[in-house]
């Protein structure tokens, strides 16, 4: 069995002592798998650029008002009850363990990092490429500026990069204080990780709940449909959700990305059964990752929530640099 170099603990129900999983959910890829979705076509050309603005958020937001900046792709800056939370910080160029080659941003990021206000964490929902970004980590949260807080495994990747980022991981249902009456929960998602071909699911992936005096926000990064048990199982958990943070693109081909991303149809299905009263989309528009055209997720949401007689507003999508709320 291959050794783990990223995170050594007990047997549980989604670690077998080397690799995490989810039971009846973990698929992984074959080789020939990834052959046939490179070499089958299909792919959409993404314009070189593509809309963005510019946001300079305030420096806290007081009481059960709650603002969302999108910084692009999943990078998001959620402000509420005095605490500022930044998620999946890239602002490299590529989502990519290199600088010269693999997936190019096509809009600016939507803050200025000399424009971030003062952090109290900083959510890594997992190490993929265009979640776990080490050059944007060591320039936002190095030199303990702020808190990095990730699933397990994850620190070895972040502390081998820079020792001095504050990095501390969980293990799901673990619940972090972050700020007064503000907290974050590791919950499950239907997804896996790597960092590159011989480390698959060797450190943990989570969602993230906010918990806050006015109500909790979900926060999924990257998911499957998988069974569907996991979204509903959350609002029996948290209770209803005030805001759920939800991803809309990177999902085609279908037969290939199915188990790791959600389709806009489904992120619809996610909102309705966690119960959320609002959804933002994320995860769309900066990097392409996959066959969709640039567009094609914001046309596909706004068909699946007419299907469904859900006021489009109620799933809100904002480009880098727009905002939701204050709400």
């Amino acid at each position: 069995m291959p050794r783990n170099p990223y995170y050594s603990g007990p047997v549980t129900d989604h670690f077998d002592g080397t690799r995490f999983f989810i039971r009846g959910v973990t698929r992984d890829k074959r080789p020939q798998d990834i052959w046939k979705w490179w070499a089958g076509g299909g792919q959409h050309r993404w314009p070189a650029h593509a809309p963005a603005f510019h946001d300079h958020p305030p420096p806290r937001v007081e009481g059960s008002d709650v603002r969302v900046s999108n910084v692009g792709h999943a990078t998001l800056l959620i402000q509420t009850h005095g605490a500022n939370i930044l998620v999946d910080p890239v602002w490299s160029q590529r989502a990519s363990p290199v600088q010269w080659a693999g997936p190019k941003r096509v809009n600016a990021p939507g803050i200025a990092l000399e424009n971030l206000p003062k952090l109290d964490a900083v959510l890594v929902s997992h190490n993929h490429y265009d979640h776990l970004d080490l050059a944007s980590l060591t320039r936002i949260a190095g030199h303990g500026r702020a808190r990095v807080l990730t699933p397990l495994g994850n620190d070895a990747i972040i502390r081998r990069h820079d020792a001095s980022i504050r990095a501390e991981t969980f293990d799901w249902n673990a619940r972090v204080e972050i700020a007064p009456g503000v907290a974050v929960h590791f919950e499950p998602s239907y997804h896996w990780s790597a960092r590159g071909l011989g480390d698959r699911r060797m450190a943990l992936w989570c969602a993230f709940v906010i918990e806050t005096p006015s109500g909790p926000i979900y926060h999924i990064a990257d998911t499957g449909w998988g069974d569907g048990a996991i979204f509903p199982a959350a609002r029996e958990k948290h209770g209803d959700f005030r805001l759920a943070i939800l991803p809309i693109g990177a999902y085609e081909p279908r037969w290939f990305m199915r188990d790791q991303h959600v389709n806009p149809e489904e992120s619809v299905r996610i909102f309705q059964a966690c119960g959320a009263r609002q959804a933002l989309a994320h995860h769309w528009g900066t990097f392409q990752l996959t066959n969709e055209a640039i567009e094609e997720p914001v046309r596909a949401l706004h068909e699946a929530l007419d299907q469904q007689g859900i006021d489009r507003e109620r799933f809100a999508v904002r480009r880098p640099g727009e905002v939701l709320g204050p709400t």
